[in-house]
């Protein structure tokens, strides 16, 4: 039996502000280990004096601040933290500041007239955490619910997952104000996209169902209804612990990683991770510098359609991607976090035949 002194990671997921999803990323990549493992069941405990170390994680992720820096801040005895913090700040607000400048000058040369943005909480967390699931939908008449979204209400969680067979995407918010009862649907996707201009403009936003249908209410008072999909929705949760065991793990700033795949000519990219660093290619294109990268385990080559390995790195949230390989034919899985968490499921391509390489 666990002490009972220690708190269950669902328990220690509310008092921090964290997901469990969250928190499990933040075991694997060693920043918040949990105090005690359950080796038979695989539980993980934490105590209540951590709870400051992940909220301090929290709120430094919501300045998009890399695990790393995040490590050195947390360190003990560290001395730079304070300076750790000031130097990314003031990044962030030169980026800002260069991001205000170019949006003037654009909106200068389309003859926009500029207007003053509304403070955004819930509805914009929402439809950005939309628009990361709906990359993974598709058009299939014979399977309509491939075309849909999976929102998934408990008193932990939202849950918004997609897939079209070759992607899964699941990400997982953390609400403002917890749900009386638990209650799942699947959306429309084509009618989510509609309201999402919608969605984004909110300040608050309440989420329901009734009659067959999806309630979206602004504080405002305005609301949009999408249609749900009566069809069963995949089991995405059994396809996710059914996957083999990790071999290799490759945890990587998102944006350097997402730049050399868009640098690839091809519509095949190969990722080579070793040591420490990732190699990304593709025929008709000399190979990037490896980008700094921690890899766990032996060294892995793998290949993906571009299509699909882009949208699931460029969507993840926070400014680093973890990538989990099993084997170079398995299914990757690339998660990321922030507040909430967000997991994609990307499936490799098959090596070519020779007579085929290029």
């Amino acid at each position: 039996m666990p002490d009972p002194e220690l708190l269950t990671i669902g328990a220690f997921a509310r008092s921090s502000g964290l997901t469990a999803g969250a928190l499990r990323f933040y075991a694997d990549s060693g920043l918040l280990p949990p105090a005690s493992v359950d080796h038979s069941s695989g539980y993980r405990y934490y105590t209540r004096d951590q709870a400051e170390r992940a909220v301090t994680i929290r709120r430094l992720r919501e300045v998009d601040m890399p695990l790393e820096l995040i490590a050195e801040v947390l360190a003990p005895g560290s001395r730079d933290a304070a300076r750790i913090i000031d130097d990314h700040v003031a990044h962030l607000a030169h980026r800002t500041r260069r991001a205000w400048e170019t949006a003037a000058a654009v909106k200068a040369a389309l003859g926009l007239v500029p207007s003053t943005p509304r403070v955004c909480l819930n509805g914009p967390v929402f439809t950005a955490a939309v628009e990361q699931v709906l990359t993974a939908t598709a058009q299939e008449p014979e399977l309509p619910v491939l075309n849909g979204v999976r929102v998934e209400v408990s008193a932990d969680g939202v849950v918004l997952t997609a897939t079209d067979r070759y992607r899964l995407a699941t990400r997982t918010l953390v609400p403002t104000a917890p749900s009386e009862a638990d209650w799942a649907v699947t959306v429309d996707a084509d009618d989510l996209r509609l309201a999402l201009p919608w969605t984004r403009r909110r300040h608050d936003l309440g989420v329901s169902t009734r009659a067959g249908r999806v309630h979206l209410r602004g504080d405002d008072g305005d609301a949009r209804e999408c249609r749900t999909l009566p069809e069963p929705f995949p089991d995405h949760r059994l396809l996710l612990a059914s996957l083999p065991e990790v071999r290799t793990r490759v945890l990587v700033a998102r944006n350097a990683l997402l730049r050399d795949v868009e640098a690839q000519r091809d519509h095949r990219v190969r990722l080579d991770a070793r040591g420490s660093g990732v190699v990304v290619s593709s025929a008709g294109t000399p190979p990037a510098p490896p980008v700094a990268a921690v890899v766990t385990g032996p060294p892995i080559t793998i290949a993906f359609a571009t299509t699909t390995l882009h949208p699931a790195i460029g969507t993840a949230v926070g400014p680093d991607v973890m990538l989990d390989f099993a084997g170079p034919h398995d299914p990757v899985v690339v998660r990321s976090a922030d507040d909430g968490d967000l997991t994609t499921l990307v499936m490799p391509l098959r090596a070519e035949p020779e007579g085929r390489a290029r």
